[in-house]
């Protein structure tokens, strides 16, 4: 699925900035989704230090992403039914309540592990429809001919912000204590409403609002189910999000356990798997072409990395593998998230797009008690170990399913001795995946 014709130029690297109201949002959500993680963060170092038990702070990060699992459905339905740019509004501004009060109680010193688990799952129920608003509302902002680069930028500033806010917020953890973490999320909230009460309503371009009637969510499952790009871009993400995507917990066993560096090596480790991520997002915008291969492919070389910092022999290879794994977790994440939005037609995004927060957010809901456990019963290296294996064998048999059904192939070549093996699409006269995305684009357009 091409998603340019030639490179970009660099000074088009983001195009989609020259529109004011989306530069107000990307502006914002530099600072929302860097914020949003340092609050993850101090909620899951906070439940450490009341308890010491990382299979609580599993619980913890189950929580904060279950009710999207539970929720996020219905979430994508209201996002397709009313106003986006409303609906943001009033998310951020629960936000910026319950973090305010959370970091009052933490600062003050009366927190109670029963405060942080409601906060996390109050914050998790307002993430299930702020999403798909999210994700529904660039469009609004940029119009048809500049989604593909918005969509490359959104998706680079949130997985960014999943790598540079626990950097973050383990330093700030070091120095003032987890309270004034999430404290900074109630203020990026503030930050986020400014933003959207400073953009001008009239450039807004609204999508067509869906009418209530029944079976609206079985109609996008149905929808995402038909169309092979979406299918199988969320079926790779499932196994890495469950699995793979629990680094935090997992850091922090490193951290705790392993090195015994505390909270400055979980700093340090979360800092350098950001390093990674940071220059992820600046290939990413240079992608001349998204595939599924390379979604699949993506998926192999993230849990095998993984798998590598989990067996790393000394801590110099141990932090090298970190950097690797921002670097491949950013270009995987930002490839899943453009093919099931680009695949998607603007009538029904809201809802696909809450189906992929779900698998997304979700899986992680899952996997955080899941991989505290494994940590806590077999230690931390081999449930790191897990993390990367895992996706790596789910790709590597979703690479010979794809094969099977004439998707993809694979390719040996004794030309590319440094890649002799690689996965390729298959030459198909319909035009397979890329035809189902073209053909929505076109009617999106």
């Amino acid at each position: 699925m091409p998603l340019v014709l030639d490179r970009p130029r660099w000074r088009d690297t983001f195009d989609s900035l020259r529109i004011r109201n989306y530069r107000l949002y990307v502006l914002s959500q530099v600072v929302a989704n860097t914020s949003v993680w340092m609050q993850r963060i101090a909620i899951d170092w906070l439940v450490l230090e009341l308890t010491g038990s990382v299979a609580l702070v599993g619980v913890t990060v189950a929580l904060q992403f279950g009710p999207i699992l539970l929720f996020g459905a219905w979430g994508g339905v209201i996002a397709d039914r009313y106003a986006k740019r409303s609906l943001l509004i009033q998310t951020q501004s629960v936000v910026v309540v319950l973090c305010a009060l959370l970091a009052t109680l933490t600062i003050a010193g009366v927190v109670q592990v029963w405060h942080v688990f409601l906060a996390a799952f109050l914050l998790g129920t307002a993430a299930a429809v702020d999403g798909p608003a999210r994700s529904a509302f660039i469009s609004e902002m940029v119009g048809h001919s500049r989604l593909r680069n918005a969509i490359s930028v959104n998706a680079s500033i949130f997985h960014l912000g999943g790598m540079l806010g626990p950097a973050l917020s383990g330093m700030l953890i070091v120095l003032v204590g987890s309270g004034w973490s999430i404290a900074a999320n109630a203020v990026a909230g503030l930050v986020v409403l400014s933003a959207l009460g400073a953009m001008r309503v009239g450039e807004l371009r609204p999508s067509p609002r869906l009418t209530r009637s029944t079976g609206q969510i079985r109609a996008a499952v149905r929808y995402a189910l038909s169309k092979p790009a979406i299918f199988w871009s969320l079926v790779t993400l499932f196994f890495v999000s469950t699995f793979g995507m629990s680094l935090p917990v997992l850091l922090a066993a490193m951290a705790n356990d392993v090195y015994e560096t505390g909270a400055r090596g979980y700093g340090l480790y979360s800092s350098l798997a950001a390093v990674g991520a940071f220059l992820g997002a600046l290939l990413s915008t240079r992608r001349t072409s998204l595939r599924l291969r390379s979604i699949v492919g993506g998926a192999i070389v993230y849990g095998l990395i993984t798998a590598a910092a989990g067996f790393a022999p000394v801590v110099g290879v141990f932090l090298v593998a970190l950097v690797g794994i921002g670097l491949s977790r950013l270009l995987f994440a930002m490839a899943a998230e453009s093919m099931t939005q680009l695949s998607s037609n603007t009538s029904i995004r809201g809802r696909v797009m809450s189906l992929y927060i779900m698998v997304l957010l979700g899986g992680q809901a899952v996997g955080g008690p899941l991989m505290g456990w494994i940590a806590e019963e077999w230690g931390a290296r081999l449930a790191l170990a897990v993390a990367g294996l895992v996706p790596a064998i789910a790709g590597i048999a979703i690479a010979a399913t794809l094969a099977r059904t004439g998707e993809l192939t694979l390719r040996v070549s004794i030309r590319t001795p440094r890649v002799p093996v690689r996965i390729v699409s298959r030459p198909r006269g319909s035009g397979g995946c890329a035809a189902d995305a073209r053909a929505d684009e076109s009617q999106a357009g």
